[in-house]
């Protein structure tokens, strides 16, 4: 893609702060405002783009414009589309056997879905996976804390600071232990690719593979950046309320998810737009984690995640 490309792109109000970006399975996911590209490197070094027009919720939900509820609606869209580009990458990279015959139980559920099968997984996967770390994330930390009852005595607010204190720990052994994966550390490597091409096409630079790698991996609108301001945002949510009856901490975690998330994404917004330096103190932690969840990507990564890029931009453009 052209220097003259990537300008015009930009003067057709589409701001380079509206693309975003995902590591996928030997690819990478970018996306913008109308649309998102996964290229996905095959076995035998192909590289193959699929593109998606994205149906955002906020067009159907009236609230979905409030802040902190577009919050809300924005992490689902991310979870959906997210969990739909994983599999599809898996698939085409080739880590799923797509020719094995299907069982009987998979049977039963083509025939009652149909076509709206895959669609009805993704939604369980993500409503799994958001339950997992819910359990992992949010109760686990208050079951922890309980034991510590006897010792603080009748200080409430601290249970609420050693809780958050327990849920970094619980994250940052979580990252540590996915980044010893053989896979996922490919994963990380296409992570970085996708930081950099984002970053490359930031600074008005032509796409390429020589421009791209001179770029920094890190980048502060980075989802590992929204976890950790999720980490901070419900500890101080939390600290609100005030109880040592574990079963009530319980329910008020689990109420209070949907705030979190929905402040924590007001954050990351204000953040990715701003150049203040009160964002640079913010952002630091999650840029510091980034060398955990993003490595050095080789050339073939770059070209892969310019390719996503590529495909988003074209589309967007128009």
């Amino acid at each position: 893609m052209s220097q003259q490309k990537i300008k015009d792109v930009i003067k057709n109000d589409v701001p380079s702060r509206s693309i975003g970006g995902q590591a996928v399975m030997e690819g990478v996911m970018m996306r913008g405002k109308k649309m998102y590209a996964v290229a996905v490197r095959k076995p035998n070094n192909e590289i193959v783009v699929d593109k998606k027009a994205i149906a955002s919720s906020s067009n159907k939900i009236k609230t979905a414009k409030i802040p902190i509820v577009r919050g809300v609606v924005a992490f689902v869209d991310s979870l959906v589309i997210g969990m739909k580009v994983m599999t599809y990458s898996a698939e085409i990279a080739g880590f799923e056997e797509t020719n094995e015959e299907p069982g009987k139980f998979q049977k039963f559920l083509e025939d009652k879905f149909g076509d709206k099968l895959s669609d009805y997984l993704i939604y369980f996967s993500v409503a799994v996976s958001i339950l997992f770390s819910v359990a992992l994330f949010m109760l686990l930390p208050v079951w922890i804390t309980s034991f510590t009852k006897g010792i603080i005595g009748e200080k409430t607010w601290a249970l609420g600071i050693i809780e958050g204190l327990v849920r970094f720990a619980i994250f940052f052994v979580y990252i540590i232990l996915i980044s010893k994966m053989k896979d996922i550390q490919r994963v990380f490597q296409y992570h970085g690719a996708e930081h950099k091409t984002i970053n490359c096409f930031e600074s008005g630079k032509e796409l390429t593979v020589q421009n791209v790698r001179k770029h920094t991996r890190f980048h502060k609108r980075c989802g590992t950046s929204f976890l950790l301001i999720v980490m901070v945002v419900s500890m101080i949510v939390f600290l609100f309320v005030r109880t040592d009856v574990v079963w009530l901490r319980f329910v008020s975690r689990i109420i209070l998810v949907p705030v979190v998330a929905g402040l924590s994404y007001e954050v990351i917004k204000w953040a990715g737009n701003s150049s203040s330096p009160l964002v640079g103190i913010i952002s630091f932690p999650g840029i510091c984690l980034q060398k955990i969840t993003t490595a050095e990507p080789d050339d073939s990564q770059i070209e892969t995640a310019i390719e996503a890029m590529k495909g988003v931009l074209e589309d967007e453009a128009e």
